[in-house]
């Protein structure tokens, strides 16, 4: 299925422009009226996507049908143990409840909240707040952490700040050279594909680093096929490369970086063909790697969850930093380092409150001055906001032990989480746990309330796509009755917890008080208005944008597209250089489980499947889970393409029909993780977290296969 364009847009004045519900391009669409629902229609103008959408883009009005979600209150019968239809009024007093009653028998901690990637600015910081203000409780992350967390470690390692392209999306196209680590873009985000075919077009080189052969390796000049969880020895033996072969940039490393010296040094002993035996990716291969990178006079190197979700992902993206830097790449035009953010809002969900160790604005929770910043804006004693909490594996983990009762919002943990099944019984052990949702997830059915909130086209709001673009999601048809905005939700319980004021209902009014909260921040969006966001073509606006910025700096309203082009966000200027040396996987494979898993995305469904598996459409292209394996290792296990096959690790079992091919590594299997059931990906994954980022191993983890029985 290839990105489609639909309909030309209907007459002006007709069309309320927004933006797609799914990944981090937030690529522009209008929806016009069609007899009760709406219909998708092209949006030229903007820069992201110039209307192209991919068949889930397309196909998002569909999953506004009351037939496939949520349309009133659900709470769990105490007589029957069923979820029952309820009132607003009796669902909300369930969930106050549950909380009041948590809090009071075990304290503040006790009570958890979960939220989720998808929700807008306004809704994020909202959650927060009522998180820290309302529960007093530091036990709130999100599953934004299982996103892209050690790039934004990483980049706030070495750039002192984190976002994840520090240039637009159309830069790409321009430049001369991309390295794309772990990142099958023409499946996950395909209108971002026509950025590298305009680049291949202009002369350019694409080099795809991926253990299997994708749809995004196909448009490669040249393809690294590295055994997973290798990717960081991989970075350091091409940086090797880069000094042996007398390519580093010296002036720019002098004149813009500290700790090269330690970083050379790691690299140096990570010789080619020592990384050739980790990786699997021969020596000549990675010499024409350097040559193609450093003969272009600008280049990027641009990672996703591949290299990312490893216990060593902060390490590794670091690796790919090194090699930006010791080129001279970052800060300068058309080059450096890129991190594609997965889900909608991955990148503004985390820099306004829903991290267990973050602040409005992108502020330390443990900073004194960012404490005492925000706690003024939200009228309270600084002193009574709770410290930094558990990382999302870490709260999941906790669940029925420490933490009693969890507050879910926009999150489907049961089908997404690694070690999915532990987690599961960790979330049915929960003495309560209420959901607040657009459909019944596997985990909202576990529930005793579920919310039944509104969604993108349902609701004003903003996000913050993968290039730090601030834009404007406008309400274009209203909600069904019976469905309230998560806003409304956390209105009505901090109503019922004592905290009446504080808690608006009108995102505008909400976004308004994020802006002061965010003001001084690293995420500072200060200068953003939503007058400002509507102005023009609706192109968004870039941050940092102060209150001071006021169409000073290029870019459509203000706001800085191009971070670094004078000085990094480092107390002295300088990117970091951080030496890191490989390692090995959490799991390595042995006798009894010789087989490497690696997971991922397909084209038609999208992260949990919760909301695409309701479309038919979606379903008729990508009906089920698989497992991806090479005919040796097929004819070694005795199944054929289409037999059903067993993957087992050490934490689960999981059934899906064999897909034969020659397009991935004999040593590994890929499965999607979109399904819940018998095909479940996440019951297969190691939940080992990186030191720093705490980004759970869902990338490589030790398996066997066997043919059913």
């Amino acid at each position: 299925m290839q990105p489609s364009r639909p309909a030309q847009a209907a007459a002006h004045g007709t069309v309320t422009p927004t933006h797609c519900p799914y990944c981090a391009l937030q690529c522009g669409m209008g929806l016009a009226r069609e007899g009760e629902g709406v219909k998708v229609v092209e949006r030229p103008a903007f820069p992201v996507n110039g209307g192209a959408l991919c068949g889930k883009g397309r196909t998002a009005p569909a999953v506004l049908s009351s037939r496939v979600r949520l349309t009133e209150p659900l709470v769990r019968s105490h007589a029957t143990g069923r979820l029952v239809p309820a009132t607003w009024e009796e669902a909300l007093d369930r969930v106050a409840e549950g909380l009041a009653r948590t809090r009071a028998a075990h304290g503040a901690d006790a009570c958890g909240v979960f939220g989720g990637g998808g929700l807008t600015n306004e809704k994020a910081y909202a959650l927060g707040k009522f998180a820290r203000v309302v529960l007093g409780t530091s036990q709130i992350d999100y599953n934004g952490r299982f996103c892209m967390s050690s790039a934004a470690a990483a980049g706030q390692r070495a750039f002192g700040v984190d976002r994840g392209l520090p240039f637009p999306l159309a830069d790409v196209a321009r430049t001369g050279c991309v390295i794309l680590v772990g990142s099958n873009l023409a499946e996950t985000m395909p209108p971002a594909l026509r950025h590298l075919t305009e680049m291949k077009h202009n002369g350019g080189s694409l080099i795809v680093v991926d253990p299997r052969r994708t749809r995004t390796a196909e448009h490669a000049d040249l393809h690294l096929a590295p055994r997973p969880g290798t990717d960081l020895a991989l970075a350091l033996g091409l940086l090797h490369l880069v000094v042996a072969e007398g390519h580093v940039d010296e002036e720019y490393v002098a004149a813009r970086t500290s700790g090269w010296e330690e970083a050379r040094a790691a690299a140096m002993a990570h010789w080619p063909e020592h990384v050739e035996r980790i990786t699997g990716v021969p020596v000549p291969r990675l010499r024409e790697t350097v040559r193609r990178f450093t003969a272009a006079e600008h280049a990027m190197v641009l990672t996703a969850r591949g290299p990312e979700q490893q216990a060593k992902g902060t390490d590794t993206v670091g690796a790919w930093i090194n090699l930006c830097l010791a080129t001279g790449r970052p800060g300068r035009p058309l080059s450096g380092y890129g991190c594609l953010t997965g889900q909608g809002n991955g990148q503004g969900g985390r820099e306004h409150g829903q991290k267990a160790d973050q602040l409005p604005g992108y502020r330390k929770l443990t900073d004194p001055a960012a404490r005492a910043h925000v706690a003024a804006v939200w009228g309270v004693d600084p002193d009574s906001l709770p410290g930094p909490g558990r990382s999302a594996y870490e709260l999941l983990d906790a669940l029925g032990g420490d933490v009693r009762a969890l507050l879910l919002m926009g999150s489907n943990p049961v089908v997404s989480a690694p070690r999915a099944a532990h987690v599961e019984e960790r979330i049915r052990s929960l003495d309560f746990l209420a959901v607040a949702d657009v459909v019944l997830s596997e985990t909202a059915a576990l529930a005793d309330v579920v919310l039944p909130v509104t969604q993108w086209a349902e609701e004003t709001g903003t996000v913050t796509n993968l290039e730090g673009r601030v834009l404007l999601r406008r309400k274009a048809v209203d909600p069904p009755p019976g469905v309230r905005s998560d806003l409304d939700v956390l209105h009505g319980l901090a109503d019922r917890l004592g905290h009446g004021k504080g808690f608006p209902t009108d995102p505008e009014e909400v976004f308004d008080e994020l802006r002061r909260a965010s003001a001084g921040g690293i995420a500072d969006y200060a200068g953003i208005t939503y007058e400002r966001l509507a102005a023009g073509n609706g192109e968004g606006v870039f941050w940092p944008c102060p209150e001071t910025a006021d169409g000073g700096v290029a870019g459509p309203g203000g706001g800085t597209p191009r971070l670094f082009l004078d000085r990094f966000a480092t107390k002295d200027g300088r990117a970091r250089f951080v030496a890191v040396a490989h390692r090995g996987a959490a799991e390595e494979p042995d006798a009894e489980y010789p087989v490497l898993l690696t997971t991922g995305r397909v084209l038609a469904q999208y992260q949990s499947g919760a909301q695409t598996r309701r479309v038919a459409e979606l379903n008729a292209a990508a009906p089920g889970p698989f497992v991806e394996l090479h005919p040796r290792l097929a004819a070694r296990v005795g199944v054929a393409d289409g037999d059903p096959v067993a993957v087992v690790s050490r934490r689960g079992r999981a059934i899906a029909p064999a897909r034969v091919t020659a397009g991935i590594r004999p040593d590994t299997v890929f499965m999607p993780f979109h399904w819940p059931g018998e095909g479940r990906a996440n019951v297969l994954t190691h939940p080992a977290l990186d030191p720093v980022s705490r980004m759970p191993e869902f990338k490589v983890c030790a398996v066997r296969l066997e043919a059913p029985g």
